[in-house]
């Protein structure tokens, strides 16, 4: 059965399948928040919609990272080819990797929201908040700080969208390697299909945060490109290095660098997920202490994204 999987003029045929399906299933999962959000503006239910569909994002987000992502990279790096030697055998890589990468992203945010405080602090007496809804704190005296406030809030919505698509893209690229340089076609075929959905689940969790970010409409077509773009450039990248080089995917050093990339995009995402959305969403967001089913809601909301996107691990 394994040698009749391994068909390289098939796996191409499918390679080549693949990059139009999962562009195109990525362009609606990433524009249809979008859309639904500028249909929405200034109406009561605009906000709400926005906060579920970033929970239902978080959900995805969340799972993408703890099921898809990080088994996979525990697995390369467990493989045989890389455990038996040094020093993969000594210490769990996966495991450390990962924590970089949560340490990575936690620098980033720190370092980017101390640069958008510092550029937008507006004069005034202040007192410290720790809230996300008040990035900075809360002015002494004056009611002209709302509009300072709104805008740090919108900042670092901006900030955690853009931190978002780095770590989604990074995974993205991954995957489109490890399967352009695939010539199994029994894994290929169930793969596109997974994948496909993958790309809408994760593209509604992008496009919530770019939505909620309310860039200029140059930006949110340029972040919705690159995001539709990076699955299919990245499995083209891998067909190109296994027609150059015949590459084996199932190469100790191909194996190793999956690992290690895996695992840092996870750390990113999980640390995205949990801290800046969960947390942020949950426990920041005024909306969430004023309407007690939004909450209830919000919840439904995230576990629902979780379970869709953990039932897509049965396949990819």
């Amino acid at each position: 059965r394994a040698l009749g999987c391994r068909d390289g003029a098939a796996a191409t045929h499918l390679k080549f399948i693949s990059l139009f399906v999962i562009f195109f299933t990525s362009v609606i999962g990433i524009t249809t928040p979008v859309l639904l959000a500028r249909y929405f503006q200034g109406k009561p239910v605009y906000d709400k919609a926005i906060l579920i569909i970033k929970c239902f994002a978080a959900g995805v987000i969340l799972s993408t990272s703890l099921v898809h992502v990080l088994p996979d990279a525990f697995a390369a790096l467990s493989d045989f080819q890389v455990a038996s030697r040094h020093p993969w055998k000594d210490f769990p890589f996966a495991g450390l990797v990962t924590l970089i990468g949560a340490l990575l992203a936690l620098f980033v945010d720190l370092t980017a929201s101390s640069h958008v405080e510092h550029g937008h602090k507006p004069s005034g007496d202040y007192l410290p908040v720790g809230t996300h809804d008040v990035t900075v704190g809360k002015k002494v005296g004056n009611t002209n700080s709302d509009l300072s406030n709104e805008e740090l809030v919108k900042l670092k919505q901006r900030l955690v969208s853009q931190v978002l698509e780095i770590g989604i893209i990074f995974h993205s690229v991954i995957i489109g390697v490890t399967m352009g340089m695939s010539q199994n076609q029994c894994t290929i075929r169930p793969l596109v299909a997974a994948l496909a959905f993958h790309q809408i689940f994760e593209g509604m969790g992008l496009g919530g945060c770019i939505a909620q970010a309310g860039f200029r409409m140059g930006t949110v077509a340029y972040m919705c490109l690159m995001f539709s773009a990076t699955t299919p450039m990245g499995i083209l990248l891998g067909m190109m290095v296994f027609s150059v080089t015949g590459y084996d995917d199932s190469s100790p050093n191909a194996l190793i660098m999956e690992g290690i990339l895996g695992s840092l995009s996870s750390g990113i995402l999980i640390y995205m997920a949990l801290v800046d959305l969960i947390a942020a969403d949950f426990f920041h967001n005024k909306l969430m202490g004023t309407h007690t089913w939004l909450k209830k809601g919000s919840f439904i909301a995230l576990a629902l994204g979780s379970t869709s996107m953990s039932i897509l691990a049965i396949w990819a």
